[in-house]
């Protein structure tokens, strides 16, 4: 990392970190979005002024406020704003639909919440009202402690507003001096983990600046690079990828709704130099290229890097091999948007068979079931400490639960470190399936299906997916004398009750009996993995 990102990545507050980017290079561009672009300079200035317009609606810090927004300039816009003035942000994916967003509002006690309308041709702000009126008091600026926010009954009626090509505004001299404590936890995301519901994780502006400062440094980029965010900036790489914008000084291309091949034109106009998101997107940009070998997809591509879900070795040597670009992968949650990352400059089997090292300041344990350490190369649970790792849970009992005595995060995934000090992963006592960079819980899956009546018992897996990174599989035991099960008979199910479209099943096996221990009677999952990969 350079003197100046460097310099940059020591700044206590997200608000901090605009103003000294602002008084560095006020005319560079941060965010470019067709034929928009917003500079820095304008970051600061936009910024401030709907900072102003949200204190106007009576946001104030500590104010929890959920968005579910696409990916915008005005979204982004509306996010550091609300770093401005200290508010709590909770963002949610803007494709979770009742249950999921209900539960968000619900656990965080918001007093605001931000819709896009009507956008991709679902009702957001109708969603909102409902979900508003299923509260119980009136609106008002929540002010309390999130960590104390633990599952309530009843809360403050959200005030609902919408979002998308405009945004409230005001004068920034009704604003109070900037948030000076970067400890304070100022964000709530959201992860299923390994139960039906989601667990609210906390964040302050220091450990999500970490992550983005590692994740800066790990992959070598320069102020002459451009980048792109093609997934939601709601996801918890959002400010991760925003920070490496502000350290180093490069814009990054904005994608509200990514579809190959027709995103392949904005990459080429705008000249990208960096590109990815996960496994899903290096298969894209793979596919593209072999439908035009004789020229890439983007001329100006010179290196794809993402995380966030299983990378086969094959994909990473075709990329290269096909491609000519380098690919580096890494390993991040939403508890540690940034664990490892591969380095362009490591070797080819580094790059191709391990998750990357670790940067300095990132605690890794290796330790048996009992919590203790592991020397090198032996498999166990991976354990990580450090200033990128969450504050905890919204629930205390989980946050108890997942911190050891020594204050390790307890991440459920097995691996080893190598000698070099890169992290291989080796798989996950969580039953989530990671697709697409996204947690599918799969207990919550098949919590739903057991009410299906032709479903007798029901077990839900990842499968390995090139494109997907995993696939979701229903593995379906169905009662006597039952009807025969097709695929559309259970996602149409799902989606009668509100199921995200993200989650939904793309396989179904009915099979007459799930494999079951001696014991407990147990599913033997790992059966049904080696039966249909």
């Amino acid at each position: 990392m350079d003197e100046t990102a460097h310099a940059l990545g020591t700044s206590g507050t997200f608000w901090e970190l605009v103003e000294r980017r602002a008084a560095l290079t006020p005319d560079r561009p941060f965010l470019i979005q067709d034929d928009r672009t917003l500079t820095f300079g304008e970051l600061r200035a936009r910024g401030e002024r709907v900072a102003a317009g949200l204190w106007g609606m009576g946001v104030r810090p500590g104010s929890v406020v959920v968005w579910q927004l696409p990916t915008r300039i005005e979204t982004v816009l509306l996010s550091f704003a609300l770093t401005r003035i200290g508010a709590v942000q909770s963002p949610v994916i803007p494709f979770h639909r009742d249950r999921e967003t209900g539960f968000a509002l619900r656990e965080s006690k918001a007093g605001f919440f931000a819709v896009p309308g009507t956008w991709r041709g679902f009702d957001h702000t109708a969603m909102a009202h409902r979900l508003a009126a299923a509260r119980t008091s009136t609106p008002e600026a929540v002010t309390a402690e999130p960590a104390a926010a633990a599952a309530p009954a009843a809360g403050p009626v959200p005030l609902v507003f919408e979002v998308y090509a405009s945004l409230p505004d005001g004068d920034p001299a009704v604003l109070p001096p900037p948030p000076a404590d970067g400890t304070a936890v100022r964000w709530i995301y959201w992860t299923s983990g390994t139960t039906s519901d989601p667990k609210g994780v906390l964040h302050t502006d220091r450990s999500l600046i970490a992550g983005g400062s590692c994740l800066a440094h790990a992959l070598r980029l320069s102020a002459d690079d451009i980048g792109s965010i093609a997934f939601p900036f709601a996801h918890v790489g959002g400010p991760d990828y925003a920070v490496m914008l502000l350290l180093y000084g490069f814009p990054a291309v904005l994608f509200e709704h990514f579809a190959m091949p027709d995103a392949l034109a904005e990459y080429r106009r705008h000249g990208v130099t960096v590109a990815g998101g996960s496994t899903a997107f290096y298969s894209m940009f793979l596919a593209e290229q072999r439908r035009t070998p004789d020229r890439g997809p983007v001329p100006t591509l010179r290196l794809l890097a993402g995380g966030g879900a299983p990378k086969p070795p094959e994909l990473y040597h075709a990329v290269v091999r096909e491609m000519g670009v380098q690919l580096t992968h890494g390993y991040g949650m939403t508890e540690v948007p940034m664990i490892t990352m591969g380095a362009p400059d490591d070797t080819a089997e580094h790059l191709a068979g391990t998750e990357g090292r670790p940067p300095a300041g990132m605690e890794i344990r290796i330790t048996d079931e009992s919590g203790m350490p592991l020397p090198h190369g032996t498999d166990g649970e991976v354990r990580l400490r450090g200033e990128a790792v969450c504050k905890g849970y919204l629930d205390p009992a989980a946050t108890a639960a997942a911190f050891d005595a020594d204050g390790f995060l307890i991440t459920g995934d097995i691996g080893h470190v190598e000698p070099s000090g890169h992290l291989v992963l080796t798989g996950r006592l969580k039953d989530i399936i990671i697709r697409k960079g996204e947690n599918v819980s799969a207990k919550e899956l098949e919590d739903l299906l057991h009410g299906h009546p032709e479903v007798g018992d029901v077990a839900v897996i990842g499968l390995p997916d090139a494109e997907r990174g995993e696939r979701v599989c229903a593995v379906v035991e169905q009662p006597a004398g039952a009807a025969p099960l097709t695929l559309p008979d259970i996602t149409g199910y799902l989606r009668e009750r509100g199921l995200s479209v993200y989650k939904l099943p793309e396989q179904l096996e009915v099979v007459a009996e799930l494999p079951r221990n001696e014991t407990l009677r147990k599913v033997l999952k790992y059966r049904l993995r080696e039966r249909f990969s």
